[in-house]
């Protein structure tokens, strides 16, 4: 249980910071096409850990009823946090606008270019990627608690994920004026609440196998929503062509491989 905390914490808190401390020592926006290559192989290692990892775990534990509840559960949930950040998040003026293009869609690709905004928008992807990490820490516990080599992967995987999150962070607050040292502490801290989910899924894990079923299943909806419903339109938006797609896919591959040694 405490080695499942650590890898927890390690995921968020040293994924995310590495990220934000590659940003700072760049000193400038890290390269959109290196950010969308790094976000899109991650989510390609994300489909993977789901379809090959959460979701066959999910099914030796339960019945496919329980997978696709917790996958619609997890999905839910994120698209419900999605929501309460646009609604905190969002001046009055945002309130007045239709979205009409992708860019304006999803609150973490906005491309601004007015550098007096970029501290918001910073601030905005902290938050959004913050609440995003609860349901990665979810899937450690739970998946640790019943499978510890589950767990140990997920981690790896998840930490990985965060680095050029992290990164995409960083950024818009360097931009906005933040010092070095701060912006990678609030990278860092943006990552510890894979710490609060990792708690929540070794608490789950330990009630019953239907209560380690949803959690994993629920887990796997929120990463893949994630992947299909923020990163691949932010890859589309930023590469415009198909680079980002090759490289999920080469994601997806490295993934299979990995959850099957």
């Amino acid at each position: 249980m405490i080695l499942l905390i650590i890898f927890s914490a390690v995921a968020g808190i040293l994924g995310m910071g590495l990220g934000g401390l590659l940003s700072a020592i760049l000193l400038k926006k890290p390269s959109e096409n290196m950010i969308c290559w790094l976000l899109s192989f991650a989510a390609g290692v994300m489909v993977s850990i789901v379809c090959f990892g959460l979701v066959p775990e999910t099914l030796e534990l339960a019945s496919p009823i329980v997978c696709l509840l917790g996958l619609a559960l997890g999905i839910i949930t994120i698209m419900a946090l999605n929501r309460v950040v646009d609604r905190i998040t969002e001046t009055k003026e945002d309130k007045l606008k239709l979205h009409h293009t992708h860019e304006e869609l999803y609150h973490e690709s906005q491309i601004i270019k007015d550098p007096s905004k970029m501290l918001r928008s910073g601030i905005l992807m902290l938050i959004a990627i913050a609440l995003h990490n609860v349901p990665e820490g979810i899937a450690i516990g739970a998946g640790g608690s019943y499978n510890f080599s589950l767990g140990v992967l997920l981690a790896i995987m998840i930490a990985l994920h965060n680095i050029p999150e992290g990164m995409a962070i960083a950024a818009p607050l360097l931009m906005g004026g933040v010092n070095r040292g701060k912006v990678v502490f609030l990278t860092a801290f943006a990552g510890a609440t894979t710490l609060i989910g990792g708690l929540i899924g070794i608490a789950i894990g330990n009630i019953s196998d239907l209560a380690v079923a949803l959690s994993l299943s629920s887990a796997g909806g929120a990463m893949l929503y994630i992947v299909f419903g923020e990163i691949i339109p932010q890859s589309i938006i930023l590469t415009k062509n198909r680079a980002a797609s090759i490289v999920t896919l080469f994601g997806i591959i490295v993934g299979l491989i990995v959850t099957q040694i």
